[in-house]
């Protein structure tokens, strides 16, 4: 029984863009605390650690034997999570793997058998879902407020910037995929937060300017689920100026998010009414401030293990974001329809 008093205590593999994130973001929480970081480039791993006042360890599988910590967070490209995560979380500890969970469904799988079999708590990065705008509108959505959901359309996209199709990213071996696996991760599970399980995938993908071949670097596809509600996503790495846009259509309504902040543009949530005949109207609400989503998340899965429950976004929403992911790129191979 985990000490509701007690602080966690947390270590952090990786010390790029996304490790210094969640790194920073535990400044806000009061019941975690950052004791060591560890990655495979130690001057910057020195520097994070100096940054927050923590240890700093070599290697990473003697931070995963440490008695002292209670949570790793993986912040590594996709190809370290299935080594790093597992042996996390046979040495007891909980989880918080950035997205996507795996190279592939297989790896997925593995990672959550280990965490069922070890019984702690496995979530996967999923920050979207702690955006005060999606918050927001699944809160409209829990609500009732427009109905049964008809269909939803995401649209989710970056331009990249000198020298993308150089960096790892654009390894599929790194990887597993290109943007679908990427940014179209959280579109997929942002659907299945919205609309439940998929039954049926079909996409198309192309390599439209990146030199990413044979990875794409934009994805059209087609969610449906066994009620016949369809989520339509598109997302880009030629998205010359950044959009975020989710939009979900009900019997008597719609929701809208709008923009993520900064280079997305502010964040918006809005309401819509079904109204033939009377004016339209619709309930905006601006999202101002910082990004909140990393230390929303970070109190998600702290309070999750606390109450042991299982947290928002968790292993399984992680690995049916991938198996999604994978039927979209068998509907382009096979140019059919994917039955899930």
């Amino acid at each position: 029984m985990v000490n509701q008093d007690a602080k966690l205590k947390i270590g952090i593999i990786g010390t790029g863009l996304q490790g210094r994130r969640r790194a920073e973001a535990l400044r806000q929480l009061n019941d975690a605390e950052l004791i060591a970081v560890t990655s495979n480039m130690p001057e910057q791993a020195a520097q994070l650690a100096a940054d927050m006042k923590c240890e700093v360890i070599a290697r990473w599988e003697d931070m995963v034997i440490r008695k002292d910590l209670d949570i790793i967070a993986v912040c590594t490209p996709p190809d370290c999570h299935l080594p790093m995560c597992v042996a996390s979380l046979k040495n007891g500890k909980h989880v918080l793997c950035e997205k996507p969970l795996a190279r592939n469904p297989e790896e997925a799988r593995q990672i959550v058998a280990e965490a069922d079999e070890s019984g702690k708590k496995l979530k996967g990065g999923f920050s979207l879902r702690h955006h005060p705008g999606l918050k927001q509108a699944r809160e409209w959505f829990e609500q009732g407020i427009i109905g049964e959901p008809h269909f939803l359309r995401i649209r989710y996209g970056i331009g990249g910037r000198p020298g993308y199709d150089k960096e790892w990213r654009a390894n599929g071996e790194i990887t597993g995929g290109g943007q679908l696996m990427d940014q179209g991760v959280h579109a997929l599970d942002l659907s299945r937060w919205f609309l439940g399980d998929f039954t049926e995938a079909f996409g198309f993908l192309s390599t439209s300017f990146w030199d990413v071949a044979p990875l794409e670097d934009n994805t059209f596809a087609l969610l449906r689920t066994a009620k016949g509600q369809v989520s339509s996503i598109h997302v880009s790495w030629t998205q010359w100026k950044n959009l975020f846009s989710l939009e979900l259509f009900g019997r008597d309504g719609y929701i809208k998010v709008e923009g993520l902040g900064g280079g997305y543009g502010v964040e918006q949530a809005i309401l819509g009414k079904r109204a033939f005949l009377e004016p339209f109207r619709e309930e905006i609400i601006d999202c101002r401030g910082g990004d909140t989503s990393w230390a929303e998340e970070w109190r998600e899965f702290t309070t999750a293990i606390k109450e042991n429950r299982e947290p928002l976004g968790n292993g399984d929403d992680g690995f049916q974001a991938i198996r999604l992911a994978y039927a979209i790129y068998e509907s382009e191979k096979t140019g059919k329809v994917v039955k899930m």
